[in-house]
């Protein structure tokens, strides 16, 4: 009995556990995007229409998924700040990198563009338009080159 009772309840808990992971992410209209994100969009992508857009609501955090027309994909925390931007082809804007790292990117891989960006817990990561990625700390130093 008890281990009938065991198994009923663990199918109970891993399908509410899949239900839930199911209804996480789900399409919203870009008018109830966080202002804080709308901002951001018209000055760093003006004239670039969202194709569509998404909300996370995750166990612990929400976040919020952008795609826009041209292809570019952009990710914002709950406050509508953006942590993920990547623009596939084209050049990430450059009023969103930090300057340590446009320079050391324009000094040692000339004719590259960066069209990836992450904030991560430790810093920043990059990808180049020559597939290399790099990753710099919050003080400006790099600390890793991969491909």
């Amino acid at each position: 009995m008890k281990k009938s009772n065991l198994f009923i309840i663990a199918l109970i808990c891993m399908m509410i556990s899949s239900v839930s992971t199911f209804a996480r992410e789900k399409a919203i209209p870009a008018q109830n995007l966080p202002a804080t994100t709308k901002t951001f969009l018209k000055k760093n992508f003006p004239g670039n229409a969202i194709a569509y857009a998404k909300v996370d609501n995750g166990f612990m955090t929400t976040s919020y998924t952008v795609h826009l027309n041209d292809g570019a994909k952009l990710r914002f925390d709950k406050n509508g700040n953006w942590d993920k931007v990547n623009c596939k082809k084209h050049a990430v804007p450059t009023q969103l990198i930090p300057t340590h790292i446009a320079t050391y990117v324009k000094s040692h891989f000339a004719g590259a563009s960066i069209v990836k960006i992450n904030k991560e817990r430790l810093g920043y990561k990059v990808a180049l338009s020559n597939h290399l990625c790099l990753k710099f700390n919050y003080q400006g130093q790099i600390t890793d080159i991969y491909d």
